[in-house]
């Protein structure tokens, strides 16, 4: 089955597309979407759904993986991260995607083994778990991680 995990992010929401057979994973694709923090906040957002349909449609991935919200102690960031995160869901589900949603510390522990992970040892452990990757920005890996964590905590249920 292919996965498609989400970072979103209203400045840059990373993607990325893995295969998962059995225990198995493997790396079909992987990129991010910045937007312009010039544009009007529709703009951004129509930018975000666009692409990600474009993904979508390119990769047909059987379901999707997101990170939870968290809060941040700036209400405007949460709202703003809200917003795009509404964007990417709404994508997915005008395309039929079932999504899964994991904690980030879940995230981290299924893909490292401690949801304390730095960003910097997440990225290490994709590298690991998927040779030869070529790694499109830290969005695009935290986007991976997703997918890689919920190929494996799926496949635990």
């Amino acid at each position: 089955m292919l996965i498609l995990g989400l970072d979103p992010s209203l400045s840059c929401t990373g993607w990325g597309v893995i295969r998962s057979e059995g225990a198995r994973i493997t790396h079909i694709a992987n990129g991010q979407v910045p937007t312009d923090p010039k544009a009007s906040m529709a703009q951004r957002l129509g930018l975000l759904q666009a692409s990600l349909a474009e993904v979508i449609a390119v990769h047909q991935p059987g379901r999707a993986a997101a990170e939870e919200i968290y809060v941040n102690k700036n209400a405007q960031t949460t709202l703003k991260l809200a917003q795009a995160r509404g964007a990417v869901l709404a994508t997915c589900g005008t395309a039929g995607l079932a999504v899964n949603e994991h904690a980030a510390r879940l995230v981290k522990k299924a893909v490292v083994g401690t949801g304390a992970a730095e960003k910097a040892q997440v990225q290490a452990m994709v590298k690991v778990l998927l040779p030869g990757v070529k790694i499109a920005g830290a969005d695009a890996a935290d986007a991976l991680a997703v997918a890689i964590a919920d190929a494996h905590l799926t496949r635990m249920l």
